[in-house]
């Protein structure tokens, strides 16, 4: 009697999963699928082909993937491997307190190269992924000017303090919040462009905003001070640096695949103007996929720098962990971060701290996030490439979260509170 088992079968996304096939005949060939929807009923799929061992079983902890998505022993390989059936879908959970994502696993006696529509599976398993824990609220956010959502941990708190920002994708981006509240943290994802009635476009960068918002969130009842969190992932993460330069209310910020100069569009904040250096579109490269690359078009950044455009990260009161994929193709962020160290140290500053993921691409997201290569990106109208090799960037994923929650667990946690 065949059996797909995995275990849990219903807990958060960034938790591993243990999948097991059992009561095959010794030595069969068998296929484990991944299917998942996301909101608007876009499909992703992942498979990988493995050999029951001689008690007819399969233990994805154990067992090695002879082909399919992935090859070797990934024991989440199915859920960081799977693909959008149209190219250049990203998934991205928007609901994320009503519902979970429904992974179906399914397992076949065979090897499935064609799509297994008409084919019944011989098991098959629905996993439910929760992008926010037992008694996590969200609260919606106008306050001011102050557009978000804010996602706060279960119990009377006060609890360490973080706002999330994204890059050009705008609008409100909320699954990374509401899992980092899931771990104690009280989390704030901000829109600050394309979302109700903020601007459609990005067209500066207005740090009097971000201050705005951090001055909530320091005036909840329910955040401890005296210091807030900031995590920024690509034109978040150049906001992000740009917030722990001049914001004092920032102790402490993670800043992914992010630039350390102002780029495309000038930082106002109060009576001051950075000129950002404009990116040099000539030496774009369009991938075979067709999705744009822009990795070399800061390549000559260094002629272009100086004091006007480059964040002052000396002034920084608080610390900054830059998190890079050296596999980055939407920007050479490694060489940013570097610069912004050198900086540092040039200034006897030790409050910097740089992990470089050798293999990791533009998009590091939450653990067992599929990886995505490239997606589209409507500001420009075409698909954007984003880099990264699969093994490698889910490796990087599933380090750095933990890195990240350390990192805030020893800067905003007052001595003596417990999280």
């Amino acid at each position: 009697m065949f059996q797909l088992i995995a275990t849990p079968s219903n807990a958060l996304a960034d938790e591993p999963v243990s999948i097991r096939a059992i009561g095959l005949p010794p030595s069969q060939i068998v296929t484990i699928k991944a299917t998942v929807k996301d909101e608007k009923d876009n499909l992703f799929q992942s498979q990988a082909f493995y050999k029951a061992n001689e008690a007819g079983e399969v233990d994805l902890e154990q067992a090695s993937a002879l082909g399919g998505d992935y090859v070797g022993v990934h024991p989440m390989g199915l859920f960081w491997s799977l693909k959008p059936k149209r190219a250049f879908h990203r998934l991205i959970k928007k609901d994320v307190m009503n519902t979970p994502l429904c992974i179906c696993l399914e397992l076949y006696d065979s090897i499935c190269l064609q799509d297994t529509v008409r084919i019944p599976p011989n098991a098959s398993q629905i996993v439910q992924r929760w992008f926010a824990g037992p008694g996590v609220k969200r609260e919606q956010i106008r306050e001011g000017r102050v557009r978000g959502a804010l996602f706060l941990p279960p119990g009377k708190g006060p609890f360490p303090g973080i706002i999330d920002l994204f890059g050009l994708i705008g609008g409100l981006v909320e699954f990374r919040a509401s899992l980092l509240a899931s771990h104690g943290f009280a989390v704030l994802a901000l829109a600050y462009f394309a979302y109700e009635d903020l601007p459609e476009l990005l067209l500066e960068e207005d740090l009097d905003y971000f201050e705005e918002a951090a001055n909530f969130l320091l005036a909840h009842p329910k955040i401890q001070q005296p210091g807030i969190g900031v995590l920024s992932v690509s034109k978040g993460a150049e906001i992000g640096l740009a917030m722990a330069c001049y914001l004092k209310q920032v102790a402490a910020t993670v800043c992914i695949n992010g630039a350390s100069t102002i780029l495309d569009f000038p930082l106002r904040y109060r009576d001051l103007v950075v000129t950002p250096i404009g990116l040099a579109l000539e030496r774009t490269q369009v991938h075979v996929s067709g999705a744009v690359c822009f990795r070399h078009c800061t390549g000559d950044l260094q002629k272009k720098l100086n004091p006007q455009n480059t964040l002052p990260v000396e002034k920084a009161q608080g610390k900054i962990l830059f998190i890079v994929g050296e596999n980055d193709e939407c920007l050479d962020s490694k060489s940013h971060a570097q610069r912004a160290m050198d900086q540092l140290r040039s200034y006897g500053r030790s409050n910097g701290r740089m992990l470089a993921y050798a293999g990791a691409g533009h998009l590091i997201e939450p653990p067992y996030s599929p990886f995505c290569l490239a997606s589209w990106q409507s500001i420009l109208g075409r698909p954007l490439l984003w880099g990264g090799d699969p093994v490698a960037h889910a490796a990087a994923q599933e380090h750095s979260w933990r890195e990240i929650q350390m990192f805030f667990r020893q800067h905003l946690l007052q001595s003596g509170s417990k999280l």
